[in-house]
């Protein structure tokens, strides 16, 4: 009978002595009893949650409330004294509070799809694992589900930090205004990652969304000077558009050069290698998203308010508009302009002020600021965004 190989105390890992491992289970049990009270603590608080679904169904009250969402989030983090990051705390309440949402109702949210969008990325970092997502191709075909009422509330981006304002976002406004608010917003960190299944250097075509080309101009013209920039509907779009490229071009014996630019996730989801990350120009790289329903959300007591208006057919109305702003102490955190669609040179302005629309001196403010314009509209007050995810 053949006997095993001696084998000596250095071919073996480093054992633990009797006093740590006393000491290793008696900190482990001391995590089990933790769980066992947190699970109970858990199913306590869905308990609740269930009552207060209850209590909004018959009451017909938003199953999901951004201004209870900050006062939660801003409460729990106040009172974290570490070890745990305050990320890390943000995103245990976030899924807490997505299994909330399946409890009291059940949520649809809409996205610019395809699946590994970023917007698809903050959709699911904002409301969880627990709710259900329709991926809708368009940012206006986000708008006309949430309008006609298919999708619960939907994720749009409306800026970004380096590329600046999102076309296709406000032109959708224009649209819709009056029938979707802006009931909420989110803000992203984005990286973009350049991705093929082929070198660098057989790389002829690059596929991604023209805001991505924007955010990458520099790097690819360094690295890329003579690949083609193919715009996209999505940047998860592009990925499958540049797999579906290489597949052609291998049918009929060509070399595959086909590359796009998105998301990591987009990459793993359909199939394509990350050659390079992080290749954005500028590294804090960040886009703000809308949350956008059929209802108007409360005061949280850190608001902002959006307002869409055409300014009277006179010199210096837009001046007038922002005067009274100036004068009733109301601070713009952002301003942008669209062609009004009705007569050429003729622009709609898009702002972001501080403060809800329910507050007095904004009440008063846009009422005074109605006069020097042909038409006002506010998009939506809601809690500002004070956490990137």
């Amino acid at each position: 009978m053949t006997q095993p190989p001696e084998t000596s105390p250095n071919d073996q890992g480093p054992s633990e002595t009797p006093e740590q491992s006393a000491a290793l289970d008696a900190l482990r049990a001391r995590i089990d009893d933790l769980d066992a009270r947190l699970v109970e603590l858990l199913n306590e608080r869905a308990g609740l949650v269930v009552e207060v679904g209850k209590l909004k169904r018959g009451e017909n009250i938003p199953i999901y409330a951004p201004h209870r969402e900050a006062q939660v989030l801003d409460r729990v983090l106040a009172r974290s004294k570490g070890p745990l990051p305050p990320r890390a705390i943000e995103a245990i309440y976030k899924e807490l509070m997505s299994g909330s949402f399946a409890l009291e109702q059940p949520l649809r949210i809409g996205f610019l799809g395809p699946p590994g969008s970023y917007s698809h990325v903050v959709a699911t970092r904002q409301f969880g694992s627990s709710v259900e997502y329709d991926d809708l191709r368009q940012i206006a075909g986000v708008f006309t589900e949430v309008r006609r009422g298919h999708v619960d509330y939907g994720l749009v981006p409306i800026e970004n930090s380096t590329g600046g304002g999102i076309v296709e976002t406000h032109d959708a406004f224009l649209e819709h205004a009056g029938h979707v608010t802006i009931y909420g917003e989110a803000q992203l960190e984005v990286h973009h990652a350049l991705l093929a299944n082929c070198p660098p250097d057989k790389i002829r075509r690059i596929h991604s969304k023209p805001e991505v080309f924007s955010q990458c101009r520099h790097w690819l013209a360094t690295q890329f000077p003579q690949a083609e920039l193919l715009p996209a509907a999505s940047s998860s779009k592009a990925v499958q558009t540049a797999i579906e490229e290489n597949k052609v071009a291998e049918s009929i014996g060509a070399e595959p050069g086909a590359a796009a630019i998105g998301s990591e996730l987009a990459g793993k989801i359909y199939g394509l290698e990350t050659l390079f990350e992080k290749i954005e120009d500028k590294p804090n790289n960040i886009t703000r998203f809308f949350i956008i329903s059929q209802q108007h959300a409360k005061r949280s007591g850190d608001d902002k308010t959006s307002i869409m208006f055409n300014t009277a057919d006179k010199p210096g109305a837009l001046v007038e508009v922002l005067k009274v702003l100036e004068a009733a102490g109301i601070n713009l955190s952002h301003i942008d302009k669209r062609p009004s669609g009705r007569e050429n040179w003729q622009y709609t302005f898009f702002i972001d002020a501080a403060g809800h629309r329910e507050d007095p001196v904004m009440r008063g403010a846009i009422e005074e600021a109605s006069k020097h314009c042909k038409d006002l509209v506010v998009l939506g007050s809601y809690p500002r965004s004070t956490r990137i995810l």
